[in-house]
């Protein structure tokens, strides 16, 4: 009987316990932690679809044999970059990590923005419906890209505060110590500033007959 008694108060002990715990924020932290991280899963996504997409751009604008090429090599190695760095959910933390990550987004977009906006000199390319589909769908993911780092940066916010303010900092102090403030996503110097485009003509373009045909410096090519 005394053993009985004892499993009960512990069970009702146990009942009025864990609704107290949950109610002064025990569970807050992790929560808002795995919606950060879920945030920054929907962040990589995006960046990957953008990422998955430049193969084709490149190889439609090499097709449409465009003689200007520094932009298109500068976005085929800001996308090499790009998908080097790596930071997953424990490196959120980490600002060198996080910096490099956002660094070399930061420089694929600046390439791309570069690339799109030379090859308005090319009317085979503005006529290119492959190009086109591309050019729409990377505008798309970029406004992807745009929503998901807003999305995140909002997550990480609620995140940090609550790691700083009452009653949770006892919390983040103690049971869940190892939490630590997340990073943001800042504006880049890319994105502070208009695309500047450096068309580098390279070799003229072969004429009918066998010739070269004469091309002004930064002039456009003949349509194809």
């Amino acid at each position: 009987m005394a053993r009985s008694n004892a499993r009960a108060l512990a069970l009702a002990a146990t009942l009025v316990a864990v609704p107290a715990v949950s109610a002064c924020g025990y569970n807050t932290i992790p929560t808002k932690q795995e919606r950060a991280e879920a945030a920054w899963a929907d962040v990589q996504a995006q960046y990957q679809r953008r990422a998955d997409l430049v193969p084709n751009l490149v190889a439609t604008v090499q097709g449409a044999a465009i003689q200007e090429r520094t932009t298109l090599t500068e976005v085929i190695n800001a996308r090499a970059r790009a998908t080097s760095v790596n930071v997953s959910a424990a490196d959120l933390s980490n600002p060198q990590a996080f910096q490099q990550y956002q660094q070399a987004q930061g420089q694929l977009s600046g390439a791309l923005s570069r690339l799109l906006v030379s090859v308005e000199a090319y009317p085979q390319l503005q006529a290119n419906q492959n190009f086109l589909t591309l050019q729409s769908q990377l505008e798309g993911t970029e406004n992807r890209i745009t929503i998901a780092r807003r999305d995140y940066n909002e997550a990480v916010r609620d995140y940090n505060t609550t790691l700083r303010t009452f009653p949770n900092v006892i919390w983040a102090k103690t049971v869940h110590s190892g939490s630590q403030p997340m990073q943001l996503f800042t504006a880049t110097a890319e994105a502070q500033s208009a695309p500047k485009v450096e068309f580098n003509l390279g070799a003229p373009a072969a004429a009918p007959g066998g010739g070269a045909a004469p091309v002004t410096p930064g002039s456009a090519p003949p349509a194809q």
